[in-house]
């Protein structure tokens, strides 16, 4: 064999060399919010990071699940799992949803575009903000495959809301998920120590509210576009006139979720809007069984909060939810590699859900319940069970 080199042997190495090496995406939910924090603006960072007043509730929507124990069971033929769930009556690869979070383009160039694309590539439901950074006819392009959700804010320009809810029916989405805990934005004290304001951006529904195409707003101003005078009544009119289901999202108590129902809600989502409005409220799975046992047999119930484990899904399952909605991981995927890293947060969620099932020997995501569960009475260190929780 000859010692010398071909021409495209050659070539190809020094194409080789000259390409940089990508590195490695995260392995950990933990380690893109680490990366998040390091590529943001300190500002954008706290914007997404922060929750309301002191932040206990903010903190506890994730030390909530960490107390809740599995059971697992041995010697179940785990060799073929199913993570599918149904919500409104369309089935779901996995449980696992991408929550509506505003002006994506904050932490990434294609905002949400590439969310849309990411959230695509995993069989992930993504439901787009009313705060978006595209219009709702801009995602449908982006991610034609991909089930989509709207959430409404309603402005006290309903002219505004009614416009944005029917460009959205009217690409493909297939629910409207009405957010009810925002009269006012909570106190978000992150962002009165940083000054946070949001920049130029193009944000359709801004736009059409204050009827400037680059208006520079910061939170305060935009919170006081929304109309704080939002009752059940304005529910029903929704639900009657729009051609989509309605879903209630930011119920945390067995009152509401009646309410919701009794209104024409088609689902509900548990929700404390990520810790970000009033401080000190229940954390969402703390909420959500007393949600579940009240409506759970007649509608769907989501939850949202402080997801970020496939443990915490399955969880969240057991404890009757038929999906979960994830916020800022997705957020932190966005920033670390756009479409790429939003898809590999979520496969990372999937992937752990799907082990997790296997690991609690229950290998259909349908047969969860709150056998596989148990409540530690001192945290997330004590490993003591409470009887007759579940």
């Amino acid at each position: 064999m000859s010692g010398q080199m071909g021409s495209e042997e050659r070539d190809g190495r020094r194409q080789r060399a000259s390409t940089p090496q990508q590195p490695p995406l995260p392995a950990t939910l933990a380690e893109f919010a680490e990366l998040a924090r390091e590529r943001l603006d300190p500002g954008t960072f706290g914007y997404y990071a922060g929750g309301a007043g002191a932040e206990i509730t903010l903190r506890d929507n994730e030390a909530a699940w960490a107390r809740l124990r599995l059971r697992p069971r041995m010697l179940v033929d785990v060799s073929r799992r199913d993570t599918s769930t149904t919500f409104l009556g369309q089935r779901l690869a996995h449980p696992i949803c991408v929550a509506p979070t505003a002006f994506h383009r904050l932490a990434h160039p294609d905002g949400e575009k590439a969310t849309a694309a990411g959230a695509a590539r995993a069989q992930a439901p993504l439901c787009l903000s009313t705060l978006a950074t595209a219009r709702p006819s801009e995602i449908a392009e982006a991610a034609p495959e991909a089930t989509r959700w709207f959430q409404v804010y309603v402005f006290r320009d309903r002219g505004v809301t009614r416009a944005l809810c029917e460009e959205a029916a009217a690409s493909g989405f297939s629910a409207l998920f009405l957010t009810v805990d925002v009269p006012y934005f909570g106190r978000r004290e992150r962002d009165l120590r940083t000054g946070f304001a949001l920049p130029a951006l193009e944000v359709p529904s801004l736009a059409a509210a204050v009827g400037e195409s680059d208006a520079r707003l910061d939170m305060r101003a935009i919170g006081e576009l929304l109309d704080a005078s939002l009752t059940w009544r304005d529910l029903e009119e929704l639900v009657g006139t729009s051609d989509l289901p309605v879903v209630v999202k930011g119920v945390l108590t067995a009152e509401d979720a009646r309410r919701a129902i009794a209104s024409g809600a088609a689902a509900v989502v548990v929700s404390n809007h990520g810790g970000r409005q009033l401080d000190g409220v229940r954390a969402a799975a703390d909420a959500l069984p007393e949600v579940v046992e009240e409506v759970g047999e007649e509608v769907d119930v989501l939850v949202d909060g402080g997801i970020r484990r496939g443990t915490d899904v399955l969880k969240a399952l057991a404890l009757g939810a038929r999906a979960v909605l994830v916020g800022r991981p997705v957020l932190w995927g966005l920033a670390v590699a756009g479409a790429a890293g939003v898809e590999r947060v979520l496969r990372l969620l999937i992937d752990e859900f799907d082990l997790s099932l296997a690991l609690c020997g229950v290998p259909r995501a349908c047969d969860l319940g709150t056998s596989v569960l148990e409540r530690s009475l001192h945290g997330p260190s004590a490993v003591g069970r409470e009887s007759g929780t579940f």
